[in-house]
């Protein structure tokens, strides 16, 4: 289930996000991978392979309801109940550090979701990104504070016994230092190169979890 805001609804060339190079990733490595949720982006067909559309992106949604956006929390105990997920890529909180919602308990809204996730679907996989940069420096101090709770979260619930881990994406594009030109389309989205260094970002952590073909 890629779960998340618009980074993870659509954009790019194929409008699928980072699942139209995810998906392009588990044919080369001869791999089972489909997607799972309520809403449907992207291509009809990728590499000659039929591409699984579903997503539960959600553009301009934020962790919880707030600040006149809906949030994810409300929302995913139904979603996980109507497509049952083995694996969740979670990436989340774009919009609220954006919009500055309430921007110093935004981890602690981050942990309440990734708890509701773990009890809906207990045998899931919950992997946890840091958000990527934006392209405004000013706005990269808030992205850099709330990242920066996110090891934690996942810490303290993986020592709990909980299925979690996490990636960095935030590393992942800072690494080159013009990422705002290589990998961002606008302030906040990534554009094709972008959506690439998300999925190898994702592969690297489930991609010897999938099965094989």
């Amino acid at each position: 289930m890629p779960l998340g805001d618009s980074i993870t609804d659509g954009g790019g060339s194929y409008n699928a996000a980072y699942r139209y190079e995810l998906f392009r990733l588990s044919l080369q490595n001869q791999k089972l991978l489909t997607f799972v949720g309520s809403k449907s982006s992207g291509p009809d067909m990728v590499d000659g392979q039929p591409f699984p559309k579903n997503t539960e992106g959600h553009s301009g949604w934020t962790i919880d309801n707030g600040g006149g956006r809906m949030g994810l929390y409300p929302e995913i105990v139904g979603w996980l109940a109507s497509t049952p997920a083995d694996i969740i890529t979670l990436m989340i909180g774009t919009n609220d550090i954006d919009i500055q919602l309430d921007v110093g308990n935004a981890p602690m809204r981050l942990g309440l979701l990734i708890d509701r996730i773990a009890t809906a679907a207990p045998n899931a996989l919950i992997v946890v990104a840091k958000m990527v940069p934006t392209t405004d420096d000013t706005t990269n101090v808030r992205v850099q504070a709330y990242n920066a709770a996110i090891p934690g979260l996942v810490q303290e619930r993986a020592q709990a016994g909980k299925h979690v881990v996490l990636v960095d994406m935030y590393q992942a594009f800072v690494q080159n230092p013009d990422y705002k030109t290589a990998y961002m389309g606008d302030t906040l989205h990534p554009k094709d190169e972008g959506l690439v260094v998300m999925a190898n970002t994702w592969w690297d952590a489930i991609g010897d979890l999938l099965p094989p073909k």
